[in-house]
């Protein structure tokens, strides 16, 4: 599945009676089609095996891709749109002509509008037929062997349960489409089904696939090929996520969260009518069956430096870095379980340089997110007791001086922290084979050479004195550590199915064992067990403080991988959507003729480097304010929670239901 989006181009042209548009009906306007005509129709498509399986490219085609990719394909992917973690208290976007900036940040999003993730333009339902089409035809192919069939027909079911639950996540119950249409059909009646039917059908799918032994564990490493494809493995942690989100507050609650007058809460398509702690236990379940298949069948593992390169018993920070942003970024990684990949014709290399230089992408990490990061050895970063104890310049790094440079620079910090910020002091390149850094080091002060002086407009790259780095790795791009890289989006990675166990095993009642699995995922980057590191609460018996560092711990592992605001939904954290956030001012500080520090806003590499490179700073935390969001003055409407219908589609009278609030 190398090039899902456009290696089968040539041969799906001529199936386009097939996949175009032929009425603007119900369900957006491609997925109650008429039947195919022309030359080309689908005993035509399913009579041979090599064109069922461009036809099963064109389904993977059809999966939801997390990084901007280009304008005019699914909605979510446009550049224009912007990422569900911008909406967050872990960034801040500031490319005003987005959807993020423009409709969620000023609050006027409507019914009219399209949402980040929309029900009509994000292909959830032409996956859908699709998918049907293939398990209506895919046993007549005939040169396809049997196991090859049963193998097909349980991808099926996984991408429809993936574009299922994508949609389930904004819009909550959703009506369930079991065969495709003629299109001679006199009307269409699909209404939503309950919040709980949709979960279940959701679940069905899976169950299924997962059923199908014909369905590998985990492709062998010379099936270049079949990488990208769904396994077993990828089809039960997608049940987990499933389940995670159907166990939460959101649906899973005494209470709904718009107070229970409209319709949609009263026919229970928004919340399950009550609480029911088995949602938990079914995810916990589903946890454990999953470790036990990893357990007999291998194939994933944490991507640790050891596995790298296994004389990297003492790892240092920077080779702990380069087991994180190898784990969810390479192709190879051991610890991802489902992958979504595209290409595009202009370049022989995945989207690399559309996601890396397009100027729309000004995500700029706030300092709440920095602050989350703790110290190297896993104790709890704390700005107030820094401050006090004039730790402030080691709050990165600590370096010496050789011949005006840094020399023997020591990371201080969490090492997620360098991979999910630009950090200053920090040296632009890390080495994919060596995990040694080089180049010049980042910065961020204002006036530094990275930079500039954005911080203090609060504008472009560095307004909030930090730069996104996650899938990006260098602010140029094209001379960075992302050049030509095949930027898969990691849909679902081993750490996250280790945390969801976490997850269910507190809200069951086992904060020891939820520990176990929070301190496995801290290992990875050298921290040290919670519980010792962290003695602020009794992590063993307070299952309130518990759950809020597996939060935090999440949003430290998956940043801007959409994970941060799902659970900030589910867990419906008005309180965090509302919170004013902040960001960084740092001064370079220099001595005057008097002997004092002073700020000094020039920067040292290619202007003046006949001094030292600046150790000691001033430090100013000031608010977010470009723009400062709706939320934060009007407070957080319950109706946020969900997505809005599309006005059009309700229109269309074939059963929805508008979601409370819109």
């Amino acid at each position: 599945m190398r090039k899902l989006l456009y290696s089968f181009i040539i041969f799906f042209a001529s199936l386009m009676p097939l996949a175009s548009c032929t009425d603007t009906i119900a369900f957006g306007n491609s997925f109650l089609e008429k039947a195919p005509g022309g030359d080309v129709t689908e005993d035509t498509i399913f009579s041979s095996a090599e064109y069922t399986r461009s036809f099963l490219a064109g389904c993977y085609s059809r999966q939801y891709y997390g990084l901007t990719f280009a304008t005019g394909l699914a909605h979510s992917v446009d550049s224009w749109v912007g990422k569900f973690d911008a909406l967050t208290d872990l960034y801040q976007l500031y490319y005003s002509s987005t959807s993020v900036y423009k409709y969620y940040y000023t609050g006027s999003l409507d019914a009219t509008i399209d949402p980040l993730f929309t029900y009509d333009s994000d292909y959830v339902w032409e996956a859908i037929r699709y998918c049907l089409i293939m398990l209506e035809h895919i046993d007549a192919v005939p040169d396809m062997d049997d196991e090859e069939k049963e193998c097909i027909k349980a991808e099926c079911y996984c991408l429809m349960a993936t574009r299922y639950f994508d949609a389930f996540q904004w819009y909550g119950g959703l009506p369930i489409v079991t065969e495709q249409f003629t299109g001679s059909e006199e009307s269409y009646e699909y209404p939503r089904a309950t919040a709980e039917e949709t979960v279940e059908h959701i679940i069905s799918l899976l169950d299924k696939a997962i059923a199908i032994d014909e369905l590998p564990w985990v492709y062998d490493d010379d099936a270049d090929t079949e990488t990208g494809h769904w396994t077993k493995a990828g089809a039960m942690a997608l049940k987990c996520r499933v389940l995670q989100f159907a166990a939460s507050p959101l649906f899973n609650s005494d209470t709904p969260y718009y107070g229970g007058s409209t319709e949609a809460e009263q026919q229970y398509l928004v919340w399950y009518g009550g609480y029911n702690s088995t949602w938990w236990t079914r995810l916990k379940t589903a946890c454990e069956e999953f470790l036990t298949a990893l357990a007999a069948n291998g194939g994933y593992e944490l991507c640790t430096p050891e596995w790298i390169n296994s004389a990297w018993t003492d790892p240092t920070p920077d080779q702990y870095r380069l087991a994180y942003r190898y784990g969810y970024l390479q192709q190879a990684s051991p610890e991802i379980l489902h992958q979504v990949r595209v290409t595009r014709t202009s370049n022989s290399k995945y989207n690399w340089f559309t996601w890396v230089g397009n100027g729309r992408i000004l995500y700029c990490p706030t300092q709440d997110y920095v602050e989350k990061f703790p110290y190297s050895d896993g104790t709890p970063f704390d700005w107030d007791e820094a401050e006090a104890a004039g730790t402030l310049d080691s709050m990165y790094f600590t370096a010496t001086i050789s011949n005006h440079a840094l020399s023997d620079l020591t990371l201080t910090r969490d090492p997620r922290l360098y991979e999910n910020a630009f950090i200053n002091g920090v040296p632009t390149s890390l080495s994919w084979s060596t995990a040694t850094t080089s180049g010049v080091n980042f910065e961020t002060w204002i006036g530094g050479y990275t930079a500039s002086s954005y911080a203090l407009t609060e504008s472009n790259k560095f307004a909030t004195g930090y730069y996104c780095m996650k899938f990006i790795l260098n602010k140029s791009g094209a001379s960075g550590d992302a050049k030509s890289l095949y930027l898969q989006w990691p849909t679902i990675r081993l750490p996250d199915v280790y945390l969801m166990y976490a997850e269910a095993l507190i809200q069951t009642g086992d904060c020891t064992g939820a520990l176990e699995y929070i301190n496995l995922v801290r290992a990875r980057v050298g921290l040290g067990n919670l519980e010792e590191m962290d003695t602020r609460y009794d992590y063993t018996t307070n299952s309130e403080a518990l759950l809020e560092e597996l939060l935090d711990e999440r949003a430290r592992e998956f940043g801007m991988e959409n994970i941060r605001y799902f659970d900030l939904i589910r867990y419906k954290r008005s309180d965090i959507f509302e919170k004013q956030l902040s960001r960084l001012l740092m001064y370079r500080q220099t001595l005057n003729d008097d002997g004092e520090y002073e700020d000094n806003t020039s920067a040292w590499y290619g202007n003046n480097t006949s001094i030292d490179w600046p150790l000691h700073y001033r430090y100013e935390k000031a608010n977010v304010s470009t723009p400062v969001r709706y939320w934060w003055t009007y407070g957080y409407d319950p109706k946020w929670y969900l997505a809005p219908f599309p006005t059009t589609e309700i229109n269309k009278e074939y059963g929805l239901i508008q979601n409370p609030g819109w």
